[in-house]
């Protein structure tokens, strides 16, 4: 882990601070954070789009600096969403491996790319 690294709550108060600093809370409402995330996830497709295979080896670095902002751009709009929710991020993901865990069983999924509904 580098030492610069923060927890989820350090950068949610980062991201409260920044919000009230500007009085933009009053535009934090859970649709439009989800929006705004929808928005970034789909930003980060942009430097894939038009590659053969979007393997690691067809980015240059002009390329990744841009999947790396917009992959904060993401993270602090689901951190912002989760605290307008009370949602415990780390506890959800964990609760979601969980049951992702149950639905693709290791002797049905492993190298199988379909739903778990077809399994």
């Amino acid at each position: 882990m580098r030492e610069n690294q923060q927890n989820l709550q350090d950068i949610r108060e980062q991201l409260r601070r920044f919000a009230m600093e500007r009085d933009w809370q009053q535009f934090h409402t859970p649709k439009n954070l989800a929006t705004a995330l929808s928005v970034e996830a789909a930003e980060l497709l942009e430097p894939f789009q038009w590659l053969k295979t979007g393997e690691m080896s067809e980015l240059n670095p002009t390329a990744l600096a841009a999947i790396r902002y917009e992959m904060a751009d993401v993270l602090n709009y689901l951190i912002m969403l989760a605290d307008s929710l009370d949602v415990d991020l780390i506890a959800a993901a964990q609760e979601k491996i969980q049951l992702n865990a149950q639905k693709y069983p290791v002797d049905a999924a492993r190298g199988n790319a379909q739903k778990y509904t077809q399994l």
